[in-house]
């Protein structure tokens, strides 16, 4: 699967470091919280755009709440175990969930037991970011436009592979919509994440990548990878120059991707309130703004109930298109 933010290890370092350079004063404890260090579960493995979206905030926020923040990568079922982990755990604050559409509003009904309800078993703290989904090829791939891809689709009908970070990720779906509306006809290949997907597109053995702006933006911007067309509305960041599947005349293609963070159910209010200002400060801190924008999103650091409004919309919306593509997964 919006929604963030892929660099390579040598800049994401240098970034953090940067981030971590700045002081500030920290926000007030609610009686004792936060009196321990907060965790911080990104349900993916390293490398993707959920653990860097992550490793964003928590390098800024322990100058904030004046603890460490934690990151804890427990990768599996397209989210599922890393989500319902967090969703079975002790609601005290102290176990934050990062998720993101393919995670929150998909697989509920992507999957027949995906061991959690995002509704009932969270509460939304803050949504990190917007981000369209990127289509993808790597710098030495022949295909240079969308009509280069679709003129090989034509002429090779399923023999063009697509990656994408696994199974109902929201990257699949896409997909999945863009044959249908234009009956082209690839073949699919899942991944377990973004990373190992993206590693095997350099390494040629799949020709187009779909994932989020916030994955790729490094390798874009480094060169190693070409985007042929972006999923939003509109034109952002290192993705500026890339069109945007409307201009390039398919309709309904507007998707967003967002990334966010959820606490368990029955985290006192209070508590969830403190993580959504610490969080929204650190998102509204001029680095951390630059480096989401920079990956092709916007900021969004909006309230906990803005957030809960968006994920019901996202859910009714996806759950569609999960009916409309026929995927199942046990």
């Amino acid at each position: 699967m919006l929604a963030k933010i892929k660099l390579t290890a040598a800049s994401l370092c240098w970034s953090l470091c940067a981030l971590q350079g700045a002081s500030a004063q920290p926000m007030p404890q609610v009686g004792e919280f936060p009196n321990q260090p907060i965790k911080f579960v990104s349900p993916f493995p390293p490398g993707g755009g959920n653990d860097a979206s992550t490793r964003f905030v928590t390098s800024r926020l322990p100058e904030i709440i004046g603890q460490s923040a934690v990151v804890d990568n427990r990768a599996g079922a397209g989210g599922n175990i890393g989500a319902k982990a967090v969703a079975e755990a002790k609601p005290d604050g102290y176990t934050v969930l990062t998720g993101q559409v393919s995670l929150m509003a998909v697989n509920p009904s992507l999957y027949a037991a995906p061991g959690f309800d995002p509704l009932k078993n969270f509460v939304p703290i803050t949504q990190i970011n917007a981000a369209p989904l990127v289509l993808v090829v790597a710098s030495n791939s022949p295909l240079k436009t969308i009509a280069d891809l679709v003129e090989k689709i034509k002429a090779q009908p399923g023999r063009v592979t697509y990656a994408t970070p696994g199974n109902g990720t929201l990257s699949h779906l896409v997909g999945v919509v863009l044959e249908k509306d234009s009956g082209m006809t690839m073949t699919h290949v899942p991944y377990k994440g973004a990373a190992p997907a993206m590693t095997d597109l350099l390494g040629g053995q799949v020709d187009l990548l779909i994932t989020s702006t916030a994955s790729v933006a490094g390798s874009i911007q480094s060169g190693k990878m070409r985007a042929l067309a972006v999923t939003s509305p509109r034109r952002i960041g290192v993705f500026e120059k890339v069109p945007t599947l409307e201009e390039l005349g398919y309709r309904n293609t507007t998707f967003e991707d967002w990334y966010g963070f959820f606490a368990p159910a029955g985290t006192p209010p209070d508590r969830v309130a403190y993580l959504n200002r610490s969080i929204v400060r650190a998102l509204n801190t001029p680095e951390v703004t630059k480096l989401i924008t920079d990956g092709g999103s916007a900021v969004v650091a909006n309230s906990s109930a803005a957030f809960a409004a968006q994920l019901k919309d996202d859910i009714a919306r996806w759950s569609r298109v999960v009916k409309l593509s026929g995927a199942r997964l046990d």
